[in-house]
């Protein structure tokens, strides 16, 4: 069997720690090297070989990590973050270890929501607009396709970039104009507000074949209030879930795109005011960010990612719904992760407004 050697990238961030875990996981000994453009996020990572390497779109980026693959025998590279992803997918013919990514072109069209969503309107999954807004004159015509309220937001970028509810044409403009006047040239698009439940459904895909998936809900986000949006991207208690719609919207959303899809799809949905599910976008080549929930609840996706990219036969695995539904992953900042039955959840004293009447 050949020893795996792995380079995670962006591995300073809590993405590429919930990685490296998983691997460090694996049922099989996997050696990993951590490489980020950050010296202090480099501490968090649980892995003895760690470089500091310049920022991704540094001309030497692909340069030094060669210099990495070569000094510590690397054989397989993964970024976890999206603006890494597009960095080495676009030079995956230089790296020097194999990579397991989608098609450039998947990944070019996953970068940037506004091509993504006209897509799925034209695949009949979505059937309200994505709208690339330059201009008032594009505001007035969000206005008219959508209505009030519509979500503003920018087309590249994680972790609700540059987003908020727009109910009026003040908040429109102002917003736009607040971030153009910080220097963000960002292109911004305007789409249909969905204020129902917010799903993500994380998949791994081989030549078209779906090899596993699983969803989850995020039932609350990670300082919410420190966001105009009131959404972080990011959850803090997140529960397993199986549910026939998400998964079958997962599947239709990811081969609209790619009807060959090879590596990692992380769909994100929400549900619209009719309980429609509807997907927001798709992060290609990366894992969510509590990827380590899933491996604790009994699928490892990193590690069988990184199998299928060494070309080797994988486990017998469900395709859909490998755990169990009602299982609850708390996190949050300095605190432990916990993974829990809803059920199995303790209080001393429950609060409700009769306890409260009595013990008054």
């Amino acid at each position: 069997m050949t020893v795996k050697r792995v380079l995670v990238t962006g591995a300073g961030g809590s993405p590429g720690v919930n990685f490296i875990q998983s691997l460090k996981e694996a049922p099989e000994p996997i050696e990993i090297v951590a490489a980020d453009c950050n010296a202090h996020h480099l501490q968090w990572p649980p892995v003895d070989r760690k470089h500091l390497v310049p920022p991704c779109t540094h001309p030497e980026y692909i340069d030094a990590l060669n210099a990495i693959i070569e000094m510590e025998g690397i054989n397989f590279v993964h970024p976890q973050p999206d603006v890494e992803v597009a960095i080495l997918s676009k030079h995956r013919d230089r790296l020097k270890a194999r990579t397991f990514f989608a098609r450039r072109s998947t990944i070019e069209i996953l970068q940037d929501k506004a091509i993504a969503g006209a897509l799925w309107e034209r695949a009949g999954i979505r059937r309200r607009p994505t709208l690339v807004i330059e201009n008032e004159d594009d505001l007035n015509s969000a206005v008219f396709h959508l209505g009030y309220p519509f979500w503003l937001r920018a087309s590249t970028g994680a972790g609700a970039r540059g987003s908020t509810l727009v109910e009026n044409m003040e908040t429109a403009s102002h917003w736009i104009g607040y971030w153009r006047a910080r220097g963000c040239d960002w292109q911004f698009i305007a789409e249909e507000y969905l204020p129902g439940r917010d799903y993500a459904w994380q998949s791994i895909w081989k030549d078209g074949e779906l090899i596993t998936s699983m969803a989850r809900e995020r039932l609350e986000y990670i300082y919410p209030h420190l966001a105009p949006s009131g959404r972080t991207g990011t959850p803090i208690v997140a529960a397993t879930v199986h549910d026939d719609r998400i998964n079958e919207m997962g599947i239709r959303c990811v081969k609209a795109v790619d009807a060959r899809a090879t590596g990692i799809f992380s769909v994100d949905l929400r549900e619209n005011s009719a309980g429609e599910t509807v997907p927001t976008e798709i992060n290609c080549g990366r894992f969510f960010t509590t990827s380590l929930f899933f491996t604790r609840a009994g699928i490892n996706m990193p590690y069988l990612y990184v199998k299928l990219g060494f070309g080797e036969e994988l486990p017998e695995v469900e395709s859909i719904n490998p755990v169990p539904a009602g299982l609850l992953w708390l996190r949050h900042m300095d605190c432990p992760t916990v993974l829990i039955r809803e059920e199995k959840i303790k209080c001393h004293t429950p609060w409700t407004t009769q306890s409260i009447a009595m013990s008054a």
